[in-house]
């Protein structure tokens, strides 16, 4: 097995032959988004149409470089020339690409989006330059889009495992902690617990076995910067976990991800498939005393396998419920043997963090958030896609800076945050910077990185009454404060969605959520009143006129429909909102 250094050198060798070799180096963002733009349709058209030319070149399957509204993206990289993204390209559009650059010298500047790289070429912005690219600090996402998540020496040449490497080399379990610790890094899950502290109880229980979870259920409608990096770069969550299991005397790891994710399941099984075949994984990683395994398990589709004690149970092969605690997970997690259950962000960013240290990562963001943001824009705006962005720049930058404000000369009324147990926050508070304590005390929560954006024409009871909908689906019904909670709370609403309301719902709906975020065992129903809650706060307009004027102020409830010939109404659906995802 060859030591670090040969690894980094072939890694080197190979990496230089694709980005300054004597052939065009094609690259094709093959994320979910761009699966869904038709992604590999591109790539056969695009290996056909080389083959009938007789065009040698490397065309890889990447993931996703975040800018989701231009996909399916294809990247080309001439020798001699900057690379150059082009932007939804469709398989029709391939023979005309490839005649016009690769074989004639047109860079097209009517289909390119931007450039990247030494030079520059006239008409086509640089990409550092966009909007979207301009204000962001990629740590976690830093080679999403750029390299083949299938080809593990693609990541060592970036300076993948040399972490790794360092800390089996120079470092103490302790000292790893320590960097963790200095570098304020917080869990991008949701709860954002401070990552050092967590590991510091694991490594106090006893082993010899114990397990690093890596928590990628993401079931959160809005979010997928999880599903992200685990389809575009699995070795960061990879090589972050091995440096827990070191930090920790961890003995396994298991990377939980949800069925049906079949790009992240795919992926990340071949990228540890590819670490075990380099000495990276397994006994004695890079020759040292520290061994560590992981393997990938599967949960169905369970919201509340998110929760770290349900996940528990989900992978002991259990239906998906949450455990009372304590004890807690870091004295007897999965099958009773201590656990840590880390998010795959959070994972993402704790190579980053050794290599250049934990100064460096606190030295970006805010006194109580430290480093950079994740997150995924959708609804109602012009770029949607997936940024990473340092803490404590503004909503309001965020959405009308980055991501190109909301089209159609039309206003921000709302942004959905933190997922569907997050907050509902009016435009008026947009001014707010991304940090876990500021945006808690503005009712809203930054959970894992999920904004919807909504325009004028949403209704905040409607939004409300989809997000409690989604929640009383997904109620595992373990307990009762959740279990029958939510059931009350969507009946509720959904009686004032239809101006049917009673005088006393406002007050029972407030009693209703007192008691869950009392009595529920997970923070499932604990949170399930925050919705409802915020929505009442910053929209008590919408919700008076369903209540006492019997009418939706934007059409988007239901409403009644006389007829001549009957005495009652009858109920119809207002045209639904559209939304852009």
């Amino acid at each position: 097995m060859p030591d670090f250094e040969e690894l980094s050198q072939e890694s080197q060798r190979r990496f230089q032959e694709l980005e300054a070799g004597d052939k065009p180096w094609i690259r094709v963002g093959t994320a979910v988004c761009g699966e869904a733009a038709g992604a590999f349709q591109v790539i056969e058209a695009l290996n056909a149409e080389l083959d009938k030319r007789g065009i040698a070149a490397n065309v890889s399957a990447v993931g996703c470089l975040g800018l989701c509204y231009a996909e399916t993206l294809v990247d080309i990289l001439k020798p001699g020339k900057p690379r150059i993204f082009y932007k939804n390209v469709t398989p029709e559009m391939v023979p005309g690409l490839v005649e016009s650059y690769l074989v004639g010298d047109d860079p097209r500047q009517d289909l390119a989006l931007a450039s990247f790289g030494d030079g520059s070429l006239e008409g086509i912005p640089r990409l550092e330059d966009l909007p979207m690219w301009s204000r962001q600090v990629r740590i976690a996402l830093r080679n999403c889009g750029h390299i083949d998540p299938l080809d593990i020496y693609q990541y060592i040449a970036q300076g993948g495992y040399a972490a790794l490497n360092k800390a089996v080399t120079q470092m103490e379990p302790a000292d790893v902690i320590k960097e963790m610790q200095d570098s304020g890094l917080r869990g991008r899950g949701g709860a954002a617990f401070p990552t050092g502290t967590k590991w510091s109880f694991l490594a106090r229980s006893p082993g010899p076995l114990k397990y690093i979870l890596c928590n990628c259920e993401e079931g959160d409608p809005g979010a997928y910067n999880d599903k992200g990096i685990l389809e575009s770069d699995p070795h960061s969550l990879i090589e972050g976990a091995i440096l827990a299991g070191y930090a920790t005397s961890a003995s396994n790891g298991v990377v939980f991800i949800r069925h049906g994710h079949e790009g992240p399941i795919h992926r990340t099984m071949r990228a540890i498939e590819q670490a075990y075949e380099l000495g990276l994984l397994g006994d004695n990683i890079l020759g040292s005393a520290f061994s560590f395994h992981m393997e990938v398990s599967l949960t169905g589709d369970s919201y509340v396998a998110g929760e770290e004690t349900a996940l528990m149970e989900s992978i002991e092969g259990k239906r998906a419920m949450p455990r009372a605690r304590p004890p807690f997970p870091a004295a007897y997690g999965v099958w009773g043997i201590p656990s840590n259950i880390n998010n795959i962000k959070s994972l993402s960013y704790v190579s980053e963090i050794i290599s250049r240290g934990g100064e460096w990562f606190a030295g970006i963001g805010t006194e109580g958030s430290k480093g950079t943001a994740i997150l995924c824009l959708s609804g109602n705006i012009a770029l949607p896609g997936m940024i990473e962005v340092p803490m404590g720049i503004t909503l309001r930058e965020v959405i009308e800076d980055v991501v190109g404000g909301v089209p159609g000369g039309r206003k921000v009324k709302f942004l959905q945050t933190g997922g569907p147990l997050g907050g509902v926050l009016p435009a008026d508070q947009m001014d707010i910077e991304l940090d876990f304590g500021v945006m808690s005390q503005a009712g809203a929560i930054l959970g894992s990185g999920g904004i919807i954006v909504a325009d004028d024409r949403a209704c905040a009871v409607n939004m409300t009454r989809l997000l409690v909908a989604f929640c009383q689906y997904e109620s595992c019904g373990k307990c009762f404060p959740c279990r029958l909670g939510m059931t009350n709370l969507i009946e509720i609403l959904e009686r004032i969605a239809r101006f049917e309301s009673r005088p006393q719902d406002m007050e029972l709906m407030r009693t209703i959520g007192q008691n869950m975020a009392a009595g529920s065992l997970c923070g499932h129903g604990q949170l399930g009143w925050n919705p409802v809650q915020s929505a009442l706060r910053s929209f008590p307009g919408d919700f008076a006129a369903h209540m006492e004027e019997k009418r939706c102020p934007t059409g988007q409830c239901l409403a009644p429909v006389f007829t001549p010939q009957r005495t009652r109404s009858r109920w119809t659906s207002a045209q639904p909102l559209e939304l852009r995802f």
